[in-house]
C-alpha cells in the first residue's frame, strides 16, 4: 500500500502494541518486519500499557511530529486507596488511605472537575527533560527534583464503577502531553485520598483507533499504508502540476482559499501523493517544513482513508 522509493518503503504502521513491550522494543521488531531501518515511533507507550502506536517507515519519519500533536484517547482502572511511587500499577506502594465510604457520585464530581484545561505536574517517571536529564533517568537513580505544573487539556474524563468500590475505570480524550497516570492520581487526592493507574490501553490516536492497527506480528510490509494517510488528520490541499514542481524545490506558496484555518496543511498531488507539510508564513504565503515530494514518475501508493513523553 506504501510507495517505495529507492531507499525502501514509506508510510505508516499503525500496531496495537500488547503489554510488555517498550515502544523501542516496537520499533527494532518492526524494522525486520519491514525490511528497512527507518523506522521511528510517535507517541511512547510504556511497557504496561496497550493499544494503538503509531510506526513511520521511511520518509514518515519525518512527519512524526505531526502524529504526536494529535489528541489521544485511554481507557484504564483507577484504584482508589493506594499510592505508588510510579503512579501505576508497577511502582512500590508508598502510602495508603481508608477510601471506603467514598461513593461513585463523589468519583464522577472530582473527574469532571478535572475536565478541562487544566495544570498537570509531569510525573518522574515521564520523559520530561529537567537541566538536560530526563526525569525517568533521574527517577532510576533515586534522584526527585521539582518539576512545573504544564497545561494540557482533558477533553472528557468519563467514570464507571466495577464490581470493586475502590476500582473505576475511566475513558479520557485528552490533548497530546497530558499524562493519564496524574489524571488517576490527582483523582484521588481530590477525593481526600490517594491513588494509581493499572490496565492502560491507548485506543486512538486522532482519527487512528484499533481498528486500524494490527498485533505486531500481523506486520509485514503489506501493512504500510500510503504517506498521504499519515496525514489524514491534517487538512488537505490539492495542489498544481506547476506547483507540484515548486513544492519539490521547497519553495513559498501563496496562501488563497484553499488555505483554511491556521495550519499545518497536508499538500496532495491531483493524483492523491503527499508531496509535503506546510505551515503558515509572511505576508499571506505558506512555506515548507517537511517536503517529502516523489520523485518523478514514480508511482503514488493509494490515499484511502523526537522521543515523546511516556504515558
Amino acid at each position: 500500500m506504501s510507495r517505495r522509493g529507492a531507499n525502501g518503503p514509506d508510510g505508516l504502521v499503525v500496531v496495537d502494541k500488547e503489554a510488555g513491550w517498550t515502544s523501542h522494543d516496537v520499533v527494532a521488531k518492526a524494522r525486520g518486519l519491514l525490511g528497512t531501518r527507518r523506522v521511528g515511533h510517535s507517541g511512547t507507550l510504556d511497557p504496561d500499557a496497550t493499544g494503538v502506536l503509531l510506526l513511520g517507515v521511511g520518509r514518515v519519519t519525518r512527519l512524526l511530529k505531526f502524529l504526536t500533536a494529535l489528541p489521544k484517547t485511554y481507557t484504564c482502572e483507577i484504584v482508589l486507596g493506594t499510592e505508588t511511587s510510579t503512579l501505576d500499577v508497577s511502582g512500590e506502594v508508598i502510602a495508603t488511605h481508608d477510601m471506603s465510604s467514598i461513593t461513585i457520585d463523589r468519583i464522577e464530581a472530582a473527574a469532571a472537575a478535572l475536565t478541562g484545561e487544566i495544570m498537570q505536574v509531569p510525573p518522574m517517571v515521564s520523559a520530561v527533560k529537567v537541566d538536560g536529564r530526563r526525569l525517568h533517568e533521574l527517577a532510576r537513580e533515586g534522584i526527585e527534583v521539582e518539576r512545573q505544573p504544564r497545561p494540557v487539556t482533558v477533553h472528557r474524563f468519563v467514570i464507571a464503577p466495577t464490581a470493586d468500590p475502590l476500582v473505576v475505570r475511566a475513558e479520557v480524550d485528552c490533548s497530546s502531553g497530558t499524562y493519564v497516570r496524574t489524571l488517576a492520581a490527582d483523582l484521588g487526592s481530590a477525593l481526600g485520598g490517594g491513588a494509581h493507574l493499572r490496565e492502560l490501553r491507548r485506543t486512538a490516536i486522532g482519527s487512528f483507533g484499533l481498528d486500524d492497527a494490527l498485533p505486531l506480528a500481523s506486520v509485514t510490509p503489506a501493512s504500510i499504508l500510503a504517506p498521504a494517510v499519515a496525514m489524514r488528520d491534517l487538512p488537505a490541499v490539492r495542489v498544481t502540476e506547476t506547483e507540484r514542481a515548486e513544492i519539490g524545490h521547497g519553495r513559498v506558496l501563496q496562501r488563497d482559499g484553499r488555505f483554511a484555518g491556521p495550519g499545518p496543511w497536508a499538500l496532495l498531488a491531483e493524483d492523491g501523493a503527499l508531496l509535503a507539510v506546510y505551515l503558515d508564513h509572511r505576508g499571506g504565503t505558506v512555506k515548507p517544513d517537511v517536503v517529502i515530494a516523489p520523485t518523478s514518475g514514480a508511482a503514488p501508493g493509494p490515499t484511502s482513508s523526537p522521543d515523546p513523553d511516556r504515558r
